[in-house]
């Protein structure tokens, strides 16, 4: 018999990918959604869906009940569910972290915690890191948040490692991209229409994973036994601004592009103002406060060898290979 597994944020730019990596697996997917979340890319007609109210308690514990009543309980949990932008602050820690606290209460009042509870983390908990010697986070490193989207995640990360014998894993991948992003595809869209556009002048090391490299990643975790560990997923091969702007450039066959450096003092205003003025529409804004921070911050490489070592990670995207197939996707859509 297949074994089950529940996707809670299912219907995002990652969570679609996890339902889609879990389907090519043979698992016997749920997929987690509101009655809002859109199922474009959630068409497959094995997905199983589940409506999880986190606003709702006593809906939210029906819905789990009844639903492993009917079938038998999950055999993994991969808690993707998140926000990276809000526009209320607060709505950072009731998402992030107390939608993750009600949830894991509710297995165990309900007796229905699966083998495997994945955790969708971020290397934002661990904070600024070393910008002068650029010595890559670890695992093992003491996290130190500098956002409040961090503070969030690590309070979630916190509450998992109190509860005594639940079997979690928690991811912390760096920058995701692929098809179906929005953050990263700003950049391409800008460097397609002819600006290249890079954050302040000292050098900056950035790491990223391709979407797919994840998704394999959570379920390799998940199938090889490991548990009550906490990884760092990534791409290790460190890039420059300059070598990731020159990358798109290539794929998008740009010969000539205008060059703009914004000064950090430049981007802390218009991300202050953005924010202001998000506010008072009560919209997110990419652009806030939050965002200057991750745009100032000049290190971004870390150690993988945990995750090589328990569960054999791996990538089979380097950069160059994944935007390739990610602009094609937004060629693909009309958005480039």
């Amino acid at each position: 018999m297949a074994k089950k597994v529940l996707v809670t944020g299912a219907g995002g730019f990652i969570g679609s990918f996890i339902v889609e990596e879990a389907l090519a697996r043979g698992y016997d997917v749920w997929a987690a959604v509101r009655s809002t979340t859109s199922r474009e890319y959630l068409t497959d007609p094995r997905i199983r869906f589940i409506e999880l109210d986190f606003t709702n308690p006593a809906r939210l514990a029906e819905a789990l009940r009844s639903a492993s009543q009917e079938t038998g309980k999950w055999d993994y949990i991969v808690h993707n569910l998140g926000a990276t932008k809000c526009a209320n602050f607060s709505d950072f820690n009731k998402i992030n972290y107390e939608y993750l606290k009600l949830l894991v209460e509710t297995l165990q009042q309900l007796e229905i915690v699966p083998e495997r509870f994945l955790m969708m983390s971020s290397m934002s908990v661990l904070g600024t890191g070393d910008e002068k010697g650029y010595t890559p986070f670890t695992a093992k490193q003491i996290p130190m948040p500098c956002t409040k989207y961090g503070v969030s995640k690590l309070k979630a990360e916190t509450f998992l490692q109190m509860q005594s014998g639940f079997p979690y894993i928690i991811f912390r991948p760096t920058g995701v991209y692929g098809p179906r992003e929005k953050d990263y595809y700003l950049m391409v869209k800008s460097i397609a229409k002819g600006f290249d556009f890079s954050v302040g002048f000292r050098r900056q090391l950035l790491t990223f994973i391709y979407v797919k490299d994840l998704t394999k990643a959570i379920f390799d975790a998940i199938e090889s036994g490991v548990s009550q560990k906490a990884y760092l997923i990534a791409d290790e091969q460190p890039y420059t601004q300059r070598e990731f702007r020159r990358i798109v450039k290539q794929e998008l066959g740009k010969k000539f592009v205008i060059p703009i450096t914004a000064p950090l003092w430049l981007v802390k205003t218009v991300c202050v103002i953005s924010e202001k003025i998000a506010v008072a529409r009560m919209k997110a804004s990419t652009l806030n406060p939050d965002k200057y921070k991750i745009l100032r911050q000049r290190n971004w490489t870390c150690d993988t060898s945990e995750a090589r070592r328990d569960f054999g990670f791996t990538i089979r995207y380097d950069l160059r290979k994944g935007l390739h197939e990610a602009i094609e996707w937004y060629k693909t859509h009309n958005m480039l």
